[in-house]
């Protein structure tokens, strides 16, 4: 986008917003509760919560803004038509103008000041202390397989701080850990030389005279001292270690240990007595919390202010690196320039050609779409006896084959929506044979034209299609539900309580299809609502078997993948159901927003970030979905570029 369009755009966007909260002045009290009271209550009340949410115990305005995520997707349900139900009287025009823009001019007008997210301090995930000690020392480590398993935290992600527990057990890997680390340093000559430049020894004359010289001169200054050399390899390597510049205390205690250590070997020769002081050193470093922790400065006004260069520097690498700054963005942050618009644009294009991108696809997609189980041999998905050619080595490859994927759509083809449907894939040759598909030869991956896109884009990834199955079966319900969350960014309410499980009779499920079963199990009005919007979809996958593999039947039974959404909307198959998915491209984006923002700011979202998820989307629709534009946009955005010194206490003030 131009960059005129792009200052039209914004103008437009600010006109338009500042259009709809002076129009929306509705009065809550006698305006909008009488339209609740009217088409709401009988469900949602307190002796009567559907789906677990009492709308009547909002009696005043404040309320509202204080669960503004929830209000929001009581205005999404009712823009979606998904609210009233069905089988309830529909709202007419005005009610409907009442509630979605009513409500709606509420929440923005809360959010007319803005407020950015806490100050991070939370530990390096796993993924991301393997890839900063790979950049850091060029020793591959593998956290994931030695360290205790982490959770997700709200947005689904394992860089979140909430998810990033610190325990004994963790400390002592952290210890061992980087004892492993600095050894296999010192056993490989080159890449110990690449950090410790110096090799030290002083000469006969040199000690001679830094022997004499002080009794007879007081103020005589020792030449080259193993501290003063040692200064020229441990600083520069705690820089970067900590990722910022290192402080006056800091480097006296480095040196203080340094001479600590080597005064312990007197009769060791140098350079290996200086090479072992300086690895102590290294290793004190690699525990310590500036290392193991993202830190920020905690502000001291109580108002919003911007991140440091160094703390934005910080962001940008673990966003897009999940690693440490390189010595570019050091270097920028150093000279107080990252700040600068254009700069700052020309590092993320910068970084997102850079190899080290595909660090962000591999992670953000795997735990967006949840397909990590495929690297888990224990994960419960399709059982090698039922599904014999469902071997690790599969899975590794379509865990590979989305993976590069999503990098390509990032990198090269440029347009998201070719997540949902694409007219090509990423295969080797095993797992296109896998898919039955001919002409692929070689171990590598690559890109390959599809002539059926019943295959492209996620909807049509083994990976996708085994991690919302069962062990033994398909299950449109749970792909179904996958397709809302993952794709459209909506939630279906949870089961109620004494709901009947489909019946596990493989006779059954072979002589009436899944599909017949289910329509006789949402003939149940309690299940109804929620199954006509989830089955259709998973029902429309149902040629792709728990393995991933395409079928035609149940046995004696013809899969019939056609189905009808809520919406009204007819499909006959994957394809045809992907292009009707295309068509909610303001769903999409805004859940891929939602999920990129969460996973850059390292925190679930919250209703005061609506405003940023907002523009984000609109700039996704704005611009074909590009994601340069969206990932420039983000790095900008003020839940990115801000900090806040209590966060939770302003959130609570909301009012």
């Amino acid at each position: 986008m131009s960059a005129m369009k792009s200052y039209i755009f914004l103008v437009l966007s600010i006109f338009l917003l500042h259009s709809s909260m002076a129009q929306e002045t509705l009065d809550y009290a006698t305006e909008i509760i009488p339209v609740l009271r009217k088409h709401c209550y009988n469900c949602h009340n307190v002796g009567n919560a559907k789906g677990g949410v009492n709308l009547e115990r909002y009696e005043e305005e404040g309320r509202i803004i204080k669960e503004g995520q929830l209000w929001l997707k009581v205005v999404d349900m009712v823009k979606t038509k998904e609210m009233p139900p069905s089988n309830k009287p529909s709202l007419d025009e005005t009610d409907y103008h009442v509630l979605v823009d009513g409500i709606n001019g509420i929440l923005v007008k809360s959010l007319e000041k803005k407020t950015p997210g806490k100050v991070i301090i939370r530990r390096l995930s796993h993924s991301e202390y393997q890839y900063t000690i790979l950049d850091l020392t060029g020793i591959s480590y593998d956290a994931n397989g030695r360290f205790p398993a982490d959770g997700s935290g709200g947005g689904g992600f394992d860089n979140q701080g909430g998810s990033l527990f610190f325990t004994p057990l963790k400390m002592e890997r952290y210890y061992d850990a980087a004892e492993e680390i600095v050894s296999n340093l010192l056993e490989e000559p080159k890449k110990w030389q690449k950090l410790v430049p110096v090799r030290y020894r002083q000469s006969l004359w040199q000690r001679f005279l830094n022997w004499l010289m002080p009794k007879l001169y007081a103020d005589f200054e020792l030449v080259n001292t193993p501290e003063k050399a040692a200064e020229k390899v441990i600083f520069p390597f705690a820089g970067k270690a900590f990722r910022r510049l290192i402080k006056v205390d800091e480097k006296e205690n480095f040196i203080s240990l340094f001479k600590k250590v080597y005064q312990t070997m007197p009769g060791e020769p140098d350079p290996q007595r200086f090479n072992r002081s300086v690895a102590e050193v290294f290793k004190a470093i690699l525990i310590s919390p500036s290392f193991l922790y993202k830190m920020e400065e905690e502000p001291v006004v109580n108002e919003p202010v911007p991140l440091s260069d160094f703390e934005l520097a910080n962001r940008l690498s673990f966003f897009l690196w999940c690693s440490m700054p390189d010595d570019e963005l050091f270097q920028l942050a150093v000279q107080g320039k990252l700040q600068e618009p254009e700069v700052l644009e020309n590092q993320v294009r910068r970084m997102l050609d850079d190899p080290k991108s595909i660090r962000f696809a591999e992670s953000f997609v795997s735990q967006w779409l949840g397909i990590n189980k495929l690297k888990d041999p224990n994960a419960p998905l399709a059982e090698l006896a039922r599904f014999p050619q469902f071997t690790q080595s599969i899975r590794e490859a379509m865990f590979k084959e989305t993976t590069s994927f999503f990098h390509h759509v990032l990198t090269e083809r440029k347009n998201f929506l070719d997540l949902i449907s694409s007219d090509y894939a990423f295969l080797n040759e095993e797992l296109a044979e896998y898919y039955d598909i001919e002409g692929v030869q070689g171990n590598d991956f690559r890109k390959v034209a599809l002539s059926n896109t019943n295959r492209g884009g996620f909807l049509g990834m083994g990976s996708v299609h085994s991690v919302t199955s069962l062990p033994t079966r398909t299950s449109p319900v749970l792909r179904g539900k996958w397709v809302l969350e993952e794709i459209l960014g909506t939630s279906p309410p949870p089961p109620p309580p004494d709901v009947a499980e489909l019946p596990e009779d493989e006779g059954l499920h072979e002589d009436l299809g899944l599909k017949a079963l289910l329509e006789q199990h949402r003939s149940d009005p309690a299940c109804q609502s929620c199954h006509e919007k989830m089955d259709p979809l998973g029902l429309g996958l149902e040629n792709f078997d728990a393995d991933g593999k395409w079928r035609d039947s149940y046995g004696n039974t013809p899969i019939d993948p056609s189905g009808v959404l809520a919406s009204g909307e007819t499909f006959e198959g994957p394809a045809e159901l992907k292009s009707l998915l295309l068509k909610e491209k303001e769903q999409f984006a805004r859940n891929i927003s939602k999920k990129s923002l969460s996973f850059a700011i390292g925190r679930g979202i919250t209703f005061t970030d609506e405003m940023a998820v907002r523009d984000l989307s609109a700039v996704l629709m704005e611009n074909d979905f590009n994601p340069d534009s969206f990932i420039t946009e983000l790095v900008k955005s003020y839940p990115f570029r801000m900090k806040i010194k209590d966060f939770q206490k302003k959130v609570n003030e909301i009012d």
